[in-house]
C-alpha cells in the first residue's frame, strides 16, 4: 500500500508514539509525555536509527504534542478520550515536523504532505490513543500498576475521569 500510496506510510507512525500516551497514562504527572517519547528516542538513536540524532527533535516534538493535550486537562484526566486526543496531537506534530520542518519527502506535493500529515494523526489516535488507554487498563487489571497513580486505571469509565 505504502508503494502504491506513499504517504500512507504515515499510518504507521502511530508505533513511535506509543511511549509519550502510555507513559503519561500510567506516570500520570506533569512532563511524562515529554520524559518517556525522549527515553524511547534516544534508546532509538543508541540503538543505531536509521534516521540518526534527528530521531531526539522528533522525539521532543511527538512528546510535546502529546504533553500539551494532558495539560490542557491539567493533568485530571485520563480518559479513552483524552487518551485519542494526545495521540492525535502527537500524531500531527510528528507528521508536520517530518513534512514540513524536517522536509523528509522533498518528492511529495503539498496535498501529499499534508495527507501524510492526516494520516500519522489517523495513527496517533489508533495506535498511540487507543492502544495505549486499553494497555493501562490490562496492565492495572493485573495489578502490575500497583505503586503507580494509575493503578486503579482498570475501573475508571472510559470517558470521565
Amino acid at each position: 500500500m505504502f508503494l502504491a500510496f506513499p504517504p500512507s506510510s504515515g499510518l504507521v507512525a502511530g508505533m513511535w508514539l506509543f511511549p509519550a500516551v502510555l507513559g503519561a497514562l500510567l506516570i500520570r504527572r506533569p512532563g511524562a509525555a515529554l520524559f518517556t517519547e525522549l527515553v524511547a528516542a534516544a534508546v532509538s538513536a543508541l540503538l543505531g536509527s536509521q534516521f540518526g540524532l534527528t530521531v531526539l527533535a522528533s522525539g521532543l516534538v511527538q512528546g510535546i504534542g502529546a504533553e500539551l493535550v494532558f495539560l490542557l486537562f491539567l493533568y485530571r484526566r485520563f480518559t479513552l478520550p483524552v487518551a485519542l486526543l494526545a495521540g492525535a496531537a502527537a500524531g500531527v506534530a510528528c507528521g508536520l515536523n517530518e513534512a514540513f520542518l524536517f522536509a523528509w519527502f522533498p518528492e511529495y506535493t503539498l496535498a501529499w504532505k499534508w495527507l501524510y500529515v492526516g494520516f500519522t494523526g489517523i495513527s496517533g489516535i489508533v495506535i498511540a490513543g487507543l492502544l495505549s488507554w486499553l494497555a493501562t487498563r490490562a496492565l492495572a487489571a493485573t495489578g502490575a500498576l500497583a505503586a503507580l497513580p494509575s493503578r486503579g486505571a482498570h475501573r475508571e469509565p472510559a470517558g470521565r475521569g
